[in-house]
């Protein structure tokens, strides 16, 4: 009699311990990002604890595995630390591909010691969430960009990690897509000793750096005031709104748009795979309105609208956050429209920038190459009109006029039009800010 009490109190002591250890599990998953998604990759469920149909624990021995797993779980879970210096600011430039967002990128990138920058860490992101018909899943897309943003906006690597292939070894990876182009990935402190034989494709320039260590570019970003953030990925601002009300942190929105008649003549050059209809259509005159390619362009240039729509408004959760820039502006009045943002952000704007936009502003023109940031940034303005054919720009007129039209940029009624340098398509128009 006095076994089968001890045995029944054991068994009521292991079932207090697993309740227990659930909570504490159920609590952390929350603020762990969670892919839902069939084509990201699931925790493996032969491992959780099972029960009987009745409620009662099947044995003590096959517990352990649970154990060992909510165990791992806890050790590994470190909650992210506030931002150490007062009054840092969390910029998040916002854009889509060819707008020359790499360049004004660079305006932050180039900042120096107290501003911590990415580029487009949202990659990784979208290359697990895509769809074998080359889509993602919408609304699991954005909920995983804006967690995975909150998270190194606050300095925290953990949620990117399950994003990367092959997964990081101890927080460790060669594989961070674009590493060079963060110089703050790339600074002595984040530099680990070069291992031989590791081959990093994204490998830093400025030194011979080791594969990335996420503890150690952590232990970085905190010690910098500011932190910056590009993406292209990012496809509606109201998504973002829970960034904006996190106590934790001070977000500005920079959205970067260009005429979407000179983005798309951008792609045809850029993406040429990707963009051979297009180009076939561009050859023959004749455009399919009905076809998927058009009304991808055009759901692209709704999304810009709308979202650019929601930052004019100035709600209250994006009052004083949103600014919206040209890149026609940026591109003819390059260190102006800088001092603008700096300024927008509450940032000194340091000599440092200032020099690196006199420098890459006035290339020449054999300096860099599609992914350049070094042009001639004036003459970039007006390139496009001479490479896309007047039939094509006409399509695009069609179906982004209420883009077109809300950015301030004139349409073109005939060939001779589009190519005669003399007459301006960028009205002068200003975006408010403050």
């Amino acid at each position: 009699m006095r076994i089968k009490y001890t045995i029944s109190i054991v068994f009521f002591v292991a079932l207090v311990i697993i309740e227990k250890e659930n909570n504490i599990i159920s609590r952390v998953s929350d603020k762990l990002i969670l892919k839902q998604t069939p084509q990201t990759l699931q925790p493996d469920d032969s491992s959780h604890t099972h029960l009987k149909p009745n409620g009662s624990i099947t044995t003590l021995t096959k517990l352990e595995p649970a154990f060992t797993l909510m165990k791992r779980r806890l050790e590994n879970y470190t909650e992210p630390q506030e931002p150490r210096a007062a009054g840092g600011k969390h910029i998040l430039l916002l854009a889509t591909t060819r707008t020359g967002s790499s360049f004004v990128g660079e305006f932050f990138n180039q900042q120096g010691d107290n501003m911590f920058y990415l580029f487009e860490p949202l990659w990784h992101v979208e290359r697990m969430l895509t769809l074998e018909t080359g889509g993602t899943n919408a609304t699991a897309a954005a909920r995983a960009y804006r967690d995975v943003l909150r998270q190194l906006f606050l300095c925290d690597f953990s949620p990117l990690e399950g994003f990367i292939d092959p997964p990081p070894v101890d927080h460790v990876t060669a594989a961070l897509f674009r590493r060079e182009s963060s110089s703050s990935l790339c600074e002595e402190s984040v530099c680990s000793p070069f291992v031989k034989g590791v081959f990093e494709r994204y490998h830093c320039r400025t030194r011979r750096c080791g594969p990335l260590n996420f503890t150690t570019a952590s232990e970085s970003c905190r010690q910098k005031e500011h932190r910056a953030i590009k993406s292209v990925r990012v496809r509606q601002l109201e998504n973002l709104r829970p960034l904006a009300e996190d106590p934790r942190l001070d977000v500005r929105f920079i959205q970067l748009v260009r005429d979407p008649r000179a983005v798309l003549a951008s792609r045809m050059v850029a993406f040429a795979a990707k963009y051979r209809n297009w180009k076939q259509w561009a050859m023959d005159g004749d455009v399919p309105i009905d076809d998927d390619e058009v009304r991808k362009l055009k759901g692209n240039c709704d999304n810009i609208r709308m979202s650019a729509e929601v930052g004019l408004r100035q709600p209250p959760w994006l009052r004083r956050r949103y600014m919206l820039v040209r890149y026609e502006d940026i591109a003819r009045f390059p260190m102006s429209k800088a001092s603008e943002m700096y300024r927008f952000t509450e940032i000194p704007f340091t000599p440092q920038v200032k020099a690196w936009i006199l420098k890459n502003t006035q290339a020449s023109k054999e300096a860099g190459g599609v992914y350049s940031t070094q042009k001639n940034s004036s003459e970039q303005v007006e390139k496009w009109r001479f490479s896309i054919p007047f039939k094509i720009a006409q399509v695009v007129q069609n179906v982004c006029g209420p883009t077109l039209k809300l950015f301030g940029y004139k349409f073109v009624d005939s060939k001779e039009m589009l190519m005669d340098r003399s007459i301006s398509l960028i009205e002068e128009k200003v975006f408010s800010f403050m």
